[in-house]
């Protein structure tokens, strides 16, 4: 991100806008961001797995997956139209409503074009023996050719803010911002 853009971030999460991304800023953003999660109307599990499979059930249990109606909403999968996304039933209707608020601003409609994916069952990257929030098809990837998982954001990754206050609103995690790094990835749980 521009530092243009890192000072529009640090004024709207109530910090000093220096242009400058540090421990400050980036507690700013969580809390601001949790703020907005705390009024959601869904409370999301935890990440670890034991919270995870009580509420989601086993990772790779395909019927408790369903498909939400994307049509008409922008939503590209490497430049080919989506008309639908599968998705863990728990957060279908959450996932839908986030995908409606994102098409109705420019920076929202261009994270869609750019989907990447919700269901894969498989492991966490690296040598986490864990599934992956895509193993349960409750983790939505979004402009991953410049928001990759090593990527810190805001510094080198680019997603949006406002796309992350989105998905905030409705309680789901912003990697981005709780991790630092892997700014494509958003999950419904803590």
């Amino acid at each position: 991100m521009t530092e243009k853009q890192i000072i529009w971030i640090q004024k709207r999460v109530g910090t000093n806008p220096d242009g400058d991304w540090g421990p400050k800023s980036r507690a700013a953003a969580q809390a601001h961001l949790a703020k907005l999660a705390a009024k959601a109307p869904q409370n999301w599990p935890k990440q670890d797995e034991a919270s995870l499979t009580a509420f989601y059930g086993k990772a790779g249990d395909e019927a408790q997956l369903t498909y939400i109606d994307v049509t008409g909403l922008g939503v590209k999968y490497f430049g080919t139209s989506v008309t639908k996304i599968r998705v863990h039933k728990k957060c279908a209707d959450s996932l839908l409503r986030i995908v409606k608020k994102l098409s109705t601003f420019e920076a929202g409609r261009r994270v869609l074009a750019q989907y990447a994916g919700v269901y894969n069952n498989r492991p966490m990257t690296g040598n986490v023996k864990k599934p992956s929030a895509h193993a349960r098809a409750i983790g939505i990837d979004l402009m991953s050719a410049t928001n990759g998982n090593s990527t810190p954001w805001p510094t080198k990754a680019n997603m949006p803010f406002r796309v992350m206050e989105v998905f905030a609103a409705e309680g789901w995690l912003c990697a981005g911002v709780a991790w630092w790094r892997d700014a494509m990835h958003f999950q419904a749980t803590q």
